[in-house]
């Protein structure tokens, strides 16, 4: 619990400090369309670090749950891939790091399914 909400924390920091380096730092030196996938990065990066928390808080209300847990972690999993994957295609131009990119998504998804799989098993 105490992890997810540490993580979401330097997370959701990380995403400000990211959003706010793409459209300062990054708009003269980038396209639009690589400008458009570095939002979308941190877009997800920052809704889905909210989720971590909301996570964190549900294991502090329903106590210790696997099911829980494993949905703290994909959804981890699925900023590093997903966003990732996206700000280094956005920094490199690099375009099959764009195949990487729906494995992270495909994270996120897992992590969600925990998630309402943990809720609804809950007493």
């Amino acid at each position: 619990m105490k992890t997810f909400l540490i993580i979401s924390s330097i997370g959701m920091f990380l995403g400000v400090l990211l959003g706010a380096f793409g459209a300062h730092g990054l708009r003269q030196k980038i396209s639009a369309d690589m400008l458009a996938i570095w939002n979308t990065g941190v877009l997800y990066h920052m809704l889905h670090c909210l989720g971590l928390a909301i996570i964190g808080l549900s294991l502090k209300i329903l106590g210790d749950n696997n099911w829980l847990t494993y949905s703290g972690w994909a959804l981890i999993l699925g900023v590093i891939i997903f966003s990732g994957s996206l700000y280094l295609l956005a920094i490199t131009g690099i375009r099959w790091l764009g195949a990487i990119t729906p494995i992270g998504g495909l994270s996120f998804l897992v992590g969600w399914l925990c998630y309402a799989w943990a809720i609804y098993k809950s007493n």
